[in-house]
């Protein structure tokens, strides 16, 4: 039989470790699983990664539950075009999406026969592979990739779909204290071109900024629970990888 002041003790020490944990997941660091294939080739489905919390300040989507503990954000910092963010959709407060940081309040964002143009200058792309083949859900498609430079010191791997691809938009105006985001992989992520289902994101939705890779498997080939498919199924070559 254990002693009533084992179990208090043990109690004790469980819910020590929640509030530890919940502080370590509000205010520093948070693991966060990639379902979809939008930011492919960067993020695969099955990719585990950290996504650091304190990089753009704190607001009540820093914390579990989103508890309106206070209001705007507190600590903020500006994030950089080219980050790889985690945020709340808009249209719920609730959803967590991951997506590219691509216009910054104030910026003027047009697709123009499927060149993308911020505060109309054309980003700069150059083909690496016109037969890569990608997922978009369950479907393979055939893709262009192509690594495209946002800025001086950052680039990193987008691809558009060779048969139906996104051309034309009309021009986003990014308002005040809101983003633009798109997924990499252009023609399979809903993103801030669809307004009424992502649209501008405010500032206060930004939960952190994914920086590495920890884990990685094919989910798509197998459970992680099934240990006789590890050999097939981990990819090994992904664990502690940062992310571009």
């Amino acid at each position: 039989m254990i002693k009533k002041n084992t179990l208090i003790d043990n109690i004790k020490t469980l819910i020590y470790a929640l509030i530890i944990a919940v502080i370590i997941r509000s205010l520093f660091i948070q693991p966060f699983y990639i379902p979809s294939s939008s930011m492919e080739l960067n993020l695969l489905v099955g990719d585990r990664l950290f996504v650091t919390k304190y990089s753009y300040g704190y607001s009540k989507h820093s914390f579990p539950f989103s508890p309106p503990i206070f209001k705007n954000r507190i600590f903020g910092k500006q994030p950089k075009r080219g980050d790889i963010i985690v945020f709340k959709t808009p249209s719920d407060n609730r959803t967590d999406y991951i997506k590219r940081l691509i216009g910054l309040p104030g910026d003027t964002i047009q697709f123009i026969d499927g060149n993308l143009f911020v505060n109309n200058k054309q980003i700069l792309t150059t083909l690496i592979d016109n037969s890569k083949k990608l997922y978009c859900g369950k479907q393979q498609i055939s893709v262009s990739t192509f690594e495209e430079k946002i800025s001086s010191e950052r680039s990193y791997i987008v691809s558009y779909r060779n048969d139906i691809s996104y051309q034309n938009s009309d021009k986003y105006l990014v308002p005040k204290n809101h983003y633009f985001f798109l997924g990499d992989n252009r023609d399979c992520s809903k993103d801030s071109r669809f307004l009424s289902e992502v649209g501008y994101v405010h500032q206060d939705n930004l939960v952190g900024k994914a920086q590495f890779l920890f884990f990685s498997s094919n989910s798509r080939d197998g459970s992680i629970f099934e240990i006789w498919k590890w050999p097939n199924i981990i990819r090994y070559d992904r664990f502690l990888k940062k992310l571009r």
